[in-house]
């Protein structure tokens, strides 16, 4: 992995463009090949969704995703218009985060992100309150991929497929978890996590889903037993690096409560 991910870091590089005062930026069709995909079309649907997630973050989508048509010549010889996009650092780590992760190289990517969210780069352009929305809303939307595939790979009884994941990163069960930070039975244990709990989550939640798919798992029991090993996995990641465990890290204030304040304070449209 550390090679791939030399790889794919080394690419976003080379792709890197810089204005003439120094500004950096990317263009969506030169790292649409070092994500791993060779159809604009499927390409452009993941730029929409990071466009959504920066929206929803409280973020201004046009001053990251920037639209840009030009004249290409093609064989004959004439020119038609194509699309393509200026792309900021921030639209980058968007579009690698919402990509499909059974690709190698979003998950590589994935990988490098989420160990990085807390460093200078990311903060520098969104508050940490933005960054736990931004995790929390993919980590729900990640939760629902997954729950597709191990429903393919034979599982009916997701709530115990879903405690093996916890349990692998934990090393206790659900409950255990909510009593240790002091969240309450009927709260979402993801709404409360910061962006560390949920960044791990993110990471245990796509490379679950990743395995369950490349050693093409049938049974609700192998299912089980690769979410909690991919778990157990990600939780000596975290000790190889020297992070704190996620259960030893504090209940932060409800993502929903947060949303909801962020809502009232938008300004309203003009008439």
């Amino acid at each position: 992995m550390p090679e791939q991910l030399d790889a794919v870091l080394k690419a976003l590089g080379e792709k890197r463009r810089v204005t003439r005062t120094g500004g950096e930026y990317w263009m969506a069709r030169d790292i649409q090949g070092v994500l791993g995909y060779s159809r604009w079309e499927n390409f452009e649907k993941i730029i929409e969704k990071a466009r959504l997630s920066c929206e929803s973050a409280g973020g201004d989508p046009p001053n990251h995703f920037r639209e840009s048509t030009k004249m290409v010549e093609v064989g004959s010889g004439a020119k038609v218009p194509t699309q393509d996009y200026f792309l900021t650092r921030l639209a980058c780590y968007l579009i690698a985060m919402n990509g499909d992760a059974s690709k190698s190289e979003i998950a590589t990517a994935q990988a490098y992100f989420a160990i990085q969210t807390r460093k200078q780069e990311v903060q520098e352009q969104l508050t940490g309150e933005e960054q736990r929305i931004l995790i929390r809303e993919r980590v729900r939307d990640r939760n629902k991929s997954l729950a597709s595939t191990a429903k393919q790979a034979g599982v009916q009884k997701f709530a115990i497929f879903q405690a093996a994941g916890y349990q692998g990163l934990y090393e206790m069960g659900l409950g255990d978890i909510k009593r240790r930070k002091g969240i309450g039975d009927n709260e979402d244990l993801l709404d409360r996590a910061g962006r560390s709990e949920l960044a791990a989550n993110e990471f245990r939640i796509t490379q679950t889903e990743e395995k369950l798919v490349r050693d093409q798992v049938n049974t609700e029991r192998q299912a089980i037993h690769t979410h909690l090993e991919v778990g157990q996995d990600v939780r000596t990641t975290i000790k190889k690096i020297g992070g704190t465990m996620p259960e030893n890290l504090p209940a932060e204030p409800s993502i929903k409560m947060l949303v909801s304040r962020r809502k009232k304070q938008l300004p309203m449209p003009p008439p």
